[in-house]
């Protein structure tokens, strides 16, 4: 049994141009490459943010359902999230 198996697919322009520019480059022997090593960059991302929901989303959800009063606020949330990003920007500058 064969271990591949032949499809064609239909890209847009820009996409199309990328894929043969990296084999021109010399960065993938072929386009199948390409495609490949694409699929498995998703498949990578799609497991990260699997496993980021079953370990830090559920845990997180599972304490709050456990002991709701250590939930804070979105309002302060949200002042703290702004008081951060403008020490970031003091910083940048």
């Amino acid at each position: 049994m064969r271990s591949t198996q032949q499809m064609s697919i239909t890209l847009p322009v820009e996409m199309a141009k990328r894929v043969k520019q990296r084999v021109s480059d010399g960065d993938y022997a072929s386009e199948s490459e390409v495609i490949r090593e694409g699929l498995r960059a998703l498949q990578e991302r799609e497991n990260a943010v699997e496993h980021w929901l079953r370990t830090e989303v559920v845990a997180t959800y599972d304490a709050h359902k456990a002991d709701p009063t250590k939930a804070k606020p979105l309002e302060d949330v949200w002042k703290r999230l702004k008081a951060r990003m403008d020490e970031i920007d003091r910083e940048e500058n």
